[in-house]
């Protein structure tokens, strides 16, 4: 009787980390992490950009903006975080994991719910590169005095 007690409590409290790690997500959402649902190139350094690349779409105007470097492209499941909304145009100013600068694109491409990606994985912000990890080394920098470094036998470095 103990055992089967023991039993239901350990499958209660599975399916109690199950529920609240799909509140995770939710979570996310409220701070302002977002899931991209389309693959183009639709994320700019403008807000023109963006109305350019989406009203104009043929290859000639994608294959400038992205030589340019003024459009990224988007891929589906990627994590954003949302950094400001422009309701009225209905676009969303955002940052990637692997781009420095700030990024606009349409609201409508970025879901608050969860998306897999091409390898079937939800992103999150610690393995996309939006927040640094705690395992992040830091390597100092070598003497550039030429005295202090070593040298073989031979003289060379």
């Amino acid at each position: 009787m103990k055992l089967l007690i023991s039993f239901i409590t350990a499958v209660s409290l599975g399916l109690t980390c199950v529920v609240l790690g799909g509140d995770n997500y939710s979570a996310l959402a409220a701070q302002g992490y977002r899931w991209v649902t389309i693959n183009g190139p639709y994320a700019c350094n403008t807000e023109q950009g963006v109305e350019r690349i989406v009203a104009r779409h043929t290859d000639v105007t994608e294959l400038q903006v992205v030589e340019s470097i003024e459009c990224y492209y988007l891929i589906p499941g990627t994590i954003v975080q949302v950094i400001k909304e422009d309701p009225a145009r209905g676009m969303s100013e955002m940052r990637l994991g692997s781009i420095i600068r700030p990024l606009w694109t349409y609201t409508i491409f970025l879901s608050k719910h969860p998306v897999k990606d091409t390898y079937g994985v939800i992103e999150t912000p610690e393995n996309s590169g939006l927040v640094p990890t705690g395992d992040t080394a830091i390597v100092p920098e070598l003497p550039s005095d030429s005295s202090t470094a070593r040298t073989r036998p031979s003289g060379n470095p």
